[in-house]
């Protein structure tokens, strides 16, 4: 554990104001009398948010007598946890993961942006919009690299992307946290691969069967499958089928798990339709787009990993972000 010690800057006073203190009066009447210093940890907490970031030697007096505790005890408390910075930091404040699975997938980068950026760990900018700090694993391995700013996540960075985060928080723009990939959520890069059949959100499951249907398993079996059935028919065939190929142009196809959102099942699925080239997809209409999204399952999946923009992007024979890293891991 690193020594953590008190900036050397310090406001002259601390209070809270009339809506945060009415909050403490709420929150310590949760605790008996002689157990109020469990209230230290929120009380630290909304003092730092009050303080724009950061938990002032003044704050941790106000904190101590307001608790009736020992100044030293709340002291101990606040230079332990890491969750409380003793020192100013920016409106936008990074902390980094440099911990193992974010350092594999390019941890480093974003730390060159940083310091590209922003300058060297804690240190605020001239402007009092950024500071970064290198932490310890936040908890979000599966979409790494990240970062945490304030108390948002923004995974699935790169240099290019996560430069352009900083650029745009700074002007004041508006950006939405987690994936900055065509990712949802965790799931995996070339898209989900579970739980995908639309008869599971359509809401015309078949309800649990009573305890008297066990007598009668033939009935209910015979039920089922035609729910499901219509909700196949329901959900494939709107729009046009893209037109195929019998085979793949030269004897060879291009590798269309190079498309964000294509794994090798789908591509198999793919190729099953004659779909064996970027150009191909490239060309597809609203209507092509529709038929295969049914026809995968896809609900929507298609027009929001941009499969169109990708597949034009690599048929003229360039690159995507996400092209890039396949080759490099290939």
């Amino acid at each position: 554990m690193s020594v953590r010690r008190l900036d050397a800057h310090q406001p002259a006073n601390f209070r809270l104001t009339a809506d945060n203190l009415k909050w403490a009066r709420d929150l310590v009447k949760n605790y008996p009398k002689e157990r109020r210093a469990s209230a230290v940890i929120p009380l630290l907490w909304r003092a730092q948010e009050q303080n724009e970031g950061w938990v002032s030697e003044p704050a941790l007096r106000y904190v101590a007598d307001f608790l009736d505790m020992p100044y030293i005890r709340v002291y101990e408390v606040a230079t332990f946890y890491t969750m409380f910075n003793l020192s100013p930091v920016g409106k936008h404040y990074v902390q980094l993961c440099g911990t193992t699975p974010c350092w594999l997938r390019g941890a480093d980068d974003i730390k060159a942006v940083c310091r590209k950026v922003i300058g060297e760990q804690g240190k605020v900018t001239d402007d009092g919009m950024f500071s970064w700090l290198e932490v310890e694993c936040l908890g979000a391995c599966v979409n790494a690299p990240m970062v945490q700013i304030n108390k948002d996540y923004y995974e699935d960075l790169t240099a290019e992307n996560f430069e352009q985060l900083l650029m745009d928080l700074k002007a004041g723009k508006k950006v939405k946290p987690g994936p900055q990939n065509t990712r949802h959520s965790s799931e995996p890069e070339e898209g989900a691969l579970t739980l995908i059949d639309p008869a599971l959100y359509n809401g015309k499951a078949a309800p649990a069967a009573k305890p008297k249907a066990a007598a009668r398993p033939k009935a209910a079996a015979k039920k089922a499958p035609a729910k499901a059935d219509t909700a196949k028919v329901d959900t494939a065939g709107a729009g046009t089928k893209p037109r195929g190929l019998k085979a793949a142009r030269g004897g060879r196809g291009d590798d269309l798990k190079k498309i964000s959102g294509v794994g090798p099942k789908i591509e198999g699925l793919l190729q099953g339709l004659g779909i064996f080239h970027f150009d191909q997809i490239a060309k597809w209409t609203a209507d092509n787009v529709s038929w295969v999204d049914g026809y995968l399952k896809f609900k929507g999946r298609i027009a929001r990993e941009n499969w169109i923009e990708q597949a034009t992007t690599l048929a003229a024979g360039g690159e995507t972000e996400f092209s890039k890293r396949t080759s490099k891991k290939g």
